[in-house]
């Protein structure tokens, strides 16, 4: 009688390497594409620190030299410092499932309480006219709406509704979704610009490069909304580019970084002495409604601060200070 032969013994697959669990595990949560370069960065650099040790090899005491070099050695600020400490807070906890007592006993570095730099009404208006095309309209976009940098040079084509005069910010800051105005003096020019998108889109419908990016499922539930009109990105590049993530070329939003350059230019040319950056505009934005009498729960709601002490730190750069006292030099 034949005896039944075995089956062959598979050999089981490589498990995956930590870096790439640690992509795994941020793209189930997910997370942005900025927070899984910014974790796996981090943890790159503790484990090269320590001579390539594994993370189990490891533990507070290894967390605490690596984070009091950084200080020390790197002279880095407070929020890189915890930055650090929260991918590697994610490394334990969330993918090597160590629940161990020291992770909740190491403190985050206290960050100094500053003020945000706020331009004057003066000061914007300087800055503004001294920027034209694209990055003017986003920079204007910006002090008019109160948006983030990202939040706006992601918008989509329909997410701008000009019948209702107002915007929709997708997929915030914390994953959250939010409405503000659209400026009546800004909608003409952004009109304009929607009438010389449109003829990029026909040209790259013609070309069969119109692909975009579409967020979580979407891509395989609507297979053709990437190439539809509404779901193009308002700010498009001029060029394709390589989805980091899947590799697939596709149409991209404008580089933040060339907005950047352009605000920084700009305040140079403007005179102004103080750092200015696209986010000096959302600060300017807040400053300024709060000085025109809006609540401060209104100002809130158009910035997406999920806690009102957020909003709150605008009250100390008004004009006449947060208790709004005379100096008795000017009695």
């Amino acid at each position: 009688m034949n005896t039944p032969s075995l089956p062959e013994k598979t050999s089981s697959p490589n498990p995956p390497k930590l870096l790439d669990q640690v992509v795994a595990k941020i793209r189930f949560k997910h997370y942005s594409r900025r927070t899984e370069l910014t974790y796996t960065h981090w943890i790159k650099r503790f484990i090269l620190f320590h001579g390539k040790r594994h993370p189990r090899e490891m533990g507070a005491a290894e967390i605490e030299a690596f984070l009091s070099a950084l200080a020390t050695e790197r002279n880095v600020s407070a929020s890189t410092q915890n930055l650090a400490l929260s991918s590697l807070l994610f490394l334990y906890k969330e993918v090597l499932a160590i629940d161990l007592p020291w992770l909740d006993n190491i403190t985050p570095a206290k960050k100094p309480q500053r003020l945000p730099t706020v331009l004057s009404e003066a000061e914007v208006k300087r800055l503004l006219n001294c920027m034209d095309g694209v990055p003017g309209l986003v920079a204007r976009l910006l002090y008019g709406t109160g948006m983030r940098l990202m939040e706006a040079i992601r918008l989509r084509v329909k997410d701008i509704d000009f019948d209702r005069r107002e915007i929709l910010v997708r997929d915030g800051k914390g994953a959250k979704d939010r409405v503000t105005m659209l400026p009546e003096s800004l909608a003409p020019a952004l009109k304009e610009h929607l009438a010389r998108r449109r003829i990029i889109f026909d040209k790259d419908v013609a070309s069969g490069q119109v692909d975009v990016w579409m967020p979580n499922a979407l891509e395989r539930k609507y297979p053709n909304a990437c190439r539809e009109w509404g779901w193009q990105f308002f700010f498009v590049a001029s060029n394709v580019s390589t989805d980091p993530a899947s590799g697939v070329i596709r149409k991209h939003h404008q580089d933040e970084k060339m907005i950047q350059r352009h605000v920084a230019k700009a305040a140079k040319l403007a005179g102004i002495a103080k750092p200015v950056s696209p986010h000096v505009l959302r600060h300017s934005f807040a400053t300024h409604l709060l000085e025109s009498g809006y609540d401060i729960r209104t100002v809130q709601e158009l910035l997406g601060h999920s806690d009102v002490s957020t909003t709150m730190i605008y009250t100390h750069v008004l004009n006449k200070g947060g208790r709004g006292v005379v100096s008795p030099l000017d009695r």
